[in-house]
């Protein structure tokens, strides 16, 4: 097998580019939280959640090094004030490594399967497995402190049906009374649990940003989260289950900012463009009516959101464009 090393595909780019950014503005998150926690199995676990972030750094820049590619700048110590009080109280440090380390594992298990060389694929597959083993202390941990809310419990059903006529099949099964079926109640059960942590992260960031602009933005984000939430949890009060609740809710009062409105921004949209993932597999498991018409709606919404905060970060020059193809056109001019 030759040892001659190709040059990095434009998935490999962007896979790489991407986690740089995200990873970076990881970092300071956990900075931040790390500096007020108490020594304890949270502290440990925000702890091993930062070193994991800064060795991925090192090793893409080492890539990028190599590759004489330019390192992106993604976030640093700049979009960070170690001196403001702490935001998020109590057990939310966890709820942050849970949820991040969750969207890792989906986003990780996703690039892999993209990566051609050996190095780079090497790099996500430890990126998988890492994230995977720091999600599994997370949610065992949150089982054990009691902060963990379970999906829904269904009664075993005695045998298997098979679904025999197509046309009283399809009457039924887009009907929306009809029960709803366990991969709908999995979509919604996750759907809410993450518009929970982003109505935290919403929260607490609208107390602390200064830029009104901004600051409608977030308020309009947090209602579109609210929206879901309301939604999704009457559905299931209708079906006679228990509504999914939110956990590690406490934030401080402060009003100093600990991260720039940079980092911010950029959050929010990062985590606005994975909610759109997420909805649309929701969607494609999904044969309700009134489920279906509701994440489609809510897909539209959440792009027209998205394009705000887009103009928002260009307007300010916040945007970091992801590395691209030439223009072609504009060369041959």
């Amino acid at each position: 097998m030759s040892d001659h090393m190709v040059g990095l595909t434009a998935p490999e780019i962007g896979g790489l580019w991407s986690t740089y950014i995200s990873e970076s503005m990881s970092i300071c998150m956990s900075k931040h939280m790390l500096k007020y926690l108490d020594e304890g199995d949270i502290k440990s676990i925000v702890s091993d959640s930062l070193n994991l972030s800064e060795s991925r750094l090192k090793e893409i820049r080492d890539i990028f090094t190599k590759e004489k590619f330019p390192i992106p700048t993604g976030f640093t110590d700049d979009d960070l004030d170690l001196s403001a009080p702490n935001l998020f109280l109590n057990y939310f440090p966890l709820s942050f490594v849970y949820s991040m380390s969750s969207l890792s594992v989906d986003s990780f298990a996703w690039r892999v399967t993209g990566m051609a060389r050996e190095d780079v694929r090497m790099f996500f597959s430890n990126c998988l497995n890492s994230s995977y083993e720091l999600f599994d202390k997370a949610i065992r941990l949150s089982i054990h402190m009691g902060t963990y809310d379970r999906p829904a419990f269904i009664p075993y059903p005695d045998h298997v049906e098979f679904l025999t006529q197509r046309e009283p099949f399809l009457s039924k099964f887009f009907e929306s009374e009809r029960p709803l079926n366990v991969l709908e109640l999995t979509e919604i059960f996750f759907t809410i649990e993450r518009n929970y942590f982003g109505l935290i992260l919403l929260t607490g960031f609208i107390q602390i940003v200064k830029d009104e602009e901004i600051k409608k933005y977030l308020i309009k984000g947090k209602e579109l989260t609210k929206k879901q939430i309301v939604f999704l949890n009457n559905i299931l009060m209708k079906e006679d289950l228990p509504q999914v609740s939110m956990v590690n809710t406490e934030i401080s009062t402060s009003t100093i900012s600990p991260f720039s409105e940079k980092l911010i921004l950029n959050l929010v949209t990062i985590l606005n463009s994975t909610s759109l993932t997420f909805l649309g597999h929701a969607l494609s498991a999904t044969a309700r009516f009134d489920l279906t018409m509701e994440y489609s709606k809510l897909i539209i919404e959440i792009m027209q959101y998205g394009k705000k905060g887009m103009d928002l970060l260009i307007d300010r020059k916040w945007f970091e464009e992801p590395p691209h193809a030439p223009n072609r056109k504009k060369l041959a001019e």
